[in-house]
């Protein structure tokens, strides 16, 4: 046992690696830069300086010596345009934004947005004769260059005809490894100087709300468990009795009426569940109040509308694994010898049948902890799904990638701890 434990948490650790890295290239490179997503049109250069230090954007994604930095307004490639800082001969803008096209002893000028922090790189994309500081060259393809700018402006002219598809800066970095990518590990996990040494889930401030994304994770997991844990316990607990009763009386009329009921649960939207409980318990009879957080009655209806839309998918997997148990030769044998029926069922249906619950109930468990996007948003109650629906609203990248990493990392370990309940529960299982 304790072997296994070890080496499935060498595998976990694995995971948990692979699952940081695929979100890191899913949030750093498909999302873009999340300054210009979150400052909008028109930023400041320093605007932009700062909240890329402060999201760790600046640097190189994965190892390098320099990181960028808005000290010169730089020209992106495909989005070539008259900027701050830089100056460009009007006839020179391209229409389409994309390539920079200088005739001879024309000349784009660069002037400094703010002071840098250190001695500035540029580099620069171009095809054709340039002239740049004491430096020259004529290229027949598209060549990158870099020089050291050292004052409050840069000229970048062509001596002949030149055209430039890109110009970035940069500053230098302390240490190559201190990436983009070593960030998004050290958000996970870091090291401290003070006790206890380990720092756990630092993902930074909020990008809307500037709020630490720990401190709204924290603030919200106990509304999403007081709504998901009595869901998650009275969907099972309830759809295992109906499937015990329609298992023990199969074929039978109660049987088919729970199997029909299952059935037309499982092909009802979600959505169909919430909209008609608000209407007709909250908004017609009164019965609940269908908005807001503040007390155990605001709960009651989410919470009886999330176990009775997910008893049908229950109800038809208890049901599928207890007919399924019934037909084995020790339960017939048992029935054969005058064996009482409660103890068929209560003792050797449902020991031997605790497998695949506990699969089921492990696929379910790590959505617990991150709420119903669904419930929360409909009956306005501030859990993590709440902050979820929100984030994505405001493309709030900070914290869509701490509920992600989250789910995930809560995901491996429920699996872990499931691989080593099927042993409690069943002795013929062996850990290996």
């Amino acid at each position: 046992m304790g072997q296994y434990i070890v080496k499935r948490l060498a595998f976990s650790l694995l995971i948990i690696l692979g699952v940081i890295a695929v979100t890191f290239l899913l949030f750093r490179v498909a999302a873009g830069d999340p300054a210009a997503a979150v400052l909008g049109k028109n930023p400041q250069p320093e605007e932009i300086e700062r909240l890329r230090q402060e999201l760790g954007s600046d640097k190189p994604m994965f190892w390098g010596r320099w990181r960028r930095t808005e000290a010169f307004s730089s020209l992106e490639d495909g989005a070539i345009r008259a900027l701050p800082g830089v100056t460009i001969p009007a006839e020179a803008i391209p229409a389409d934004g994309k390539i920079l096209r200088l005739k001879n002893g024309e000349k784009v000028e660069f002037q400094r947005n703010f002071t840098p922090t250190g001695p500035v790189r540029c580099e620069f994309v171009s095809r054709g004769a340039f002239v740049c500081k004491d430096a020259t060259g004529r290229d027949l393809d598209w060549t990158r260059h870099a020089v050291t700018v050292d004052g409050s402006r840069l000229e970048l002219a062509a001596g002949d005809e030149l055209a430039i598809r890109e110009v970035k800066f940069y500053l230098p970095q302390v240490h190559p490894w201190d990436s983009q990518f070593t960030a998004a590990l050290r958000e996970v996990v870091s090291f401290t100087s003070h006790f206890p040494y380990v720092d756990f889930f630092d993902f930074g401030r909020s990008l809307t709300t500037r709020e630490p994304v720990r401190d709204i994770m924290l603030r919200g997991i106990v509304p999403s468990l007081l709504l998901m844990l009595p869901v998650f316990f009275g969907e099972m607990l309830i759809g295992i009795v109906l499937a015990l009763f329609s298992a023990a009386w199969k074929d039978s009329l109660l049987d088919r009426a729970i199997v029909i009921l299952s059935v037309a649960g499982m092909s009802i939207s979600y959505l169909v569940f919430i909209i008609f409980g608000q209407w007709y318990l909250g908004y017609y009879y009164h019965v609940f109040p269908i908005w807001g957080y503040g007390s155990l009655e605001y709960l009651l209806l989410p919470i009886l509308i999330g176990i009775v839309s997910s008893l049908g998918g229950g109800v038809r997997f208890y049901r599928t694994v207890f007919v399924n148990e019934l037909n084995k030769e020790y339960l017939r044998t048992a029935r054969a010898k005058g064996c009482p029926l409660w103890k068929i069922f209560g003792k050797h249906l449902l020991r031997n049948a605790a497998v695949p619950i506990l699969t089921r109930a492990a696929t379910i468990l790590p959505f617990l902890f991150t709420g119903s996007l669904l419930l929360e948003t409909f009956f306005g109650i501030p859990g993590l799904g709440y902050a979820g629906i929100n984030a994505l609203n405001n493309s709030d990248l900070q914290m869509i990638k701490a509920l992600v990493i989250i789910g995930a990392l809560i995901f491996v370990l429920i699996n872990l701890l499931t691989d080593i309940a099927y042993a409690w529960v069943d002795p013929r299982v062996r850990l290996k």
